[in-house]
């Protein structure tokens, strides 16, 4: 009698509680394929897991990742999920130690089957283009109308940074920057950026720090 393989067990990594939690509920439905061990904002994994994703909402990017700083002592993989899907992006994430790259476009069983392909020794990469529409899981501000472009950008307007900071971050030009903050901040009702940080602290754009460890996944 064959055995069914284990799930593949995971960690979910971003610095924003409700980000990685919209990720695990997004994934919650294939639990015999990929079990969500332990979620994690601004902290390392400390679980035994197969892979780490490390969602890019709002976080550094390609060259300027630390793969060791994300694993800390684990064996795990890191595989990248975002909707940022440049090829010069992905081939930079993947220099810097990243097994794969996945694109937020994709559906909830692509993305479990791209898990899977990963945890197989396979180099899984996004398909070619720049999707806007996206997409899988949760975002700060999503209730408020907010895309999650628009939400990303109103973060790092939060946590202080300037508008080519944002830039370099998100991987987006100064003009698309512009047109993000002036689209979001039609939907917030403000016109200032001391109003939109004010508004960010106030509507969950701050960092997290939290670490939840499923109780159900040993």
């Amino acid at each position: 009698m064959t055995t069914a393989p284990s799930p593949i067990r995971i960690s979910i990594v971003d610095d924003y509680e409700i980000v990685v939690a919209g990720v695990a509920a997004l994934l919650a439905p294939y639990s015999d394929r990929v079990v969500v061990v332990e979620l994690d904002s601004r902290v390392p994994t400390i679980s035994d897991v197969d892979l780490v994703l490390y969602d890019t909402f709002g976080q550094v990017q390609g060259h300027d990742l630390d793969i060791e700083d994300l694993l800390q002592a684990s064996t795990a993989r890191v595989v990248i999920f975002s909707w940022n899907v440049q090829s010069d992006l992905v081939a930079a994430s993947l220099a810097a130690g990243a097994a794969g790259y996945i694109s937020k476009a994709l559906s909830a069983p692509e993305i479990v089957t791209a898990l899977e392909r990963i945890h197989s020794g396979k180099v899984e990469l996004p398909p070619a283009g720049k999707p806007e529409d996206v997409i899988s899981g949760n975002w700060p501000g999503r209730e408020h109308g907010l895309s999650p472009r628009e939400s990303e950008i109103l973060a790092l307007i939060t946590q202080g940074l300037s508008n080519q900071e944002i830039a370099d971050r998100s991987y987006l030009s100064i003009n698309s920057i512009k047109t993000y903050i002036r689209s979001a901040y039609r939907k917030i009702g403000v016109t200032r950026r001391a109003q939109a940080v004010i508004w960010g602290i106030n509507h969950g754009f701050e960092p997290d720090r939290s670490r939840t460890v499923e109780p159900n996944s040993w």
